[in-house]
């Protein structure tokens, strides 16, 4: 079996792609780079005069040929690279008739918890988010404890509506679903040590992303001063970006995403090296029904699997798949059929455009960029 074409498809707002064999078996994946999808595309089409002529199933072999070629590598890169590893497992499971979580060791669960979010402009509208999430079944919920414009407001004012809107919350629903935060890489270092000390009575499940990806140094600082967990690793796209951060002891949970930080391949080992250190996977999802697909094959074959998001996007989206997965309540329900689960509908491909992400100012009270 040798591959015979590599078609990125730009839809909606995903990056899909394709890998096309001379035996008719045809592998799906996904690419995460969501803010520069046409970029990776660029890259696919680039990447795939390699990967033709190749044999599929030496999935290793063809990572390591391609990310030590030039030793240039970045997120672009390892995007494009994650989408064709995804979907060369796809088409390995379905050579051998066997789902991709029996290829990685086989269950280490039978259903995937997930959370989803809660959201609102004001007190009311996260209150009742939140109760109606609860009454569909899920144990687990994130929100971002912000209201819109709130860059405009100064540190105190942010802080103090972070702690009414946690507050209402936990009033809404109690204590006996979790909550996590997502602070959208927002607050300098201080802020975010002053707002997580004044949240942990709160009983927090994580503080995810309080800083920007760039320093491990500065979040050291903030894991050192307040008593909350910390998930971050969304930005990463290297199995060595994620040894460092789990080396330094900084975070209780990472979030490498598939379809960014090198597809199956990589993100088995990057939950073996937090495995290791007694740290949870928390993976980073975002994307059309493939991706959610195929997290859910990797999730399901992990034993430190915390949690993701539910992601299940419209069902008018859900059309691009033969077979999206479906949720009961706040768990997942693994596919056993061969590969990642689905396969891509092309015919329907057409009916949504593709929609590029504008670059936009995210400007504080001042005119300068906020963090």
């Amino acid at each position: 079996m040798i591959i015979k074409q590599i078609k990125p498809f730009l839809v909606d707002r995903f990056l899909l792609v394709r890998v096309y064999t001379d035996q008719g078996i045809v592998g799906n994946g996904e690419a995460g780079l969501w803010a520069h999808q046409q970029t990776v595309y660029h890259a696919i089409q680039e990447l795939s005069a390699y990967y033709i002529g190749q044999d599929p199933t030496r999935i290793e072999h063809h990572y390591q040929a391609v990310s030590r070629n030039t030793h240039f590598m970045g997120s672009v890169l390892s995007a494009a690279m994650s989408a064709i590893d995804v979907a060369l497992w796809d088409i390995l499971g379905k050579s051998v008739g066997l789902p991709v979580y029996q290829l990685l060791g086989g269950k280490c669960r039978d259903k995937i918890k997930v959370f989803n979010n809660v959201s609102g402009n004001t007190l009311a509208d996260r209150a009742e988010s939140a109760v109606q999430n609860v009454a569909a079944g899920f144990s687990s919920l994130r929100t971002t404890p912000f209201f819109p414009n709130w860059q405009h407001q100064n540190s105190t004012q942010v802080i103090t509506s972070a702690i009414e809107i946690v507050d209402t919350i936990r009033q809404a629903i109690g204590y006996d679903v979790d909550l996590g935060l997502e602070i959208h890489r927002n607050l300098s270092p201080n802020d975010a040590v002053i707002l997580a000390n004044e949240l942990a009575p709160f009983r927090i499940l994580y503080y995810e992303d309080p800083l920007a990806p760039q320093s491990i140094d500065a979040l050291d600082y903030v894991a050192q001063h307040c008593n909350i967990p910390i998930a971050t690793g969304e930005r990463f796209y290297s199995l060595q970006q994620f040894k460092e951060l789990i080396d330094r002891k900084t975070v209780s949970l990472i979030r490498p995403d598939v379809s960014l930080a090198g597809g199956f391949t990589q993100n088995k080992k990057i939950s073996a090296l937090a495995e290791a250190n007694f740290i949870g996977v928390f993976p980073h999802l975002m994307g059309s029904p493939v991706n959610t697909a195929a997290f859910a094959q990797l999730v399901t074959s992990i034993p430190n699997y915390v949690l993701m998001e539910s992601n299940l996007g419209s069902e008018v989206v859900n059309q691009i798949v033969d077979l999206p997965i479906k949720r009961e309540g706040g768990y997942l329900q693994v596919s056993d059929r061969p590969g990642i689960g689905l396969e891509i509908d092309e015919s329907q491909l057409d009916k949504f455009p593709f929609q590029p992400r504008q670059i936009t100012e995210n400007v504080s009270s001042d005119g300068s960029i906020a963090h």
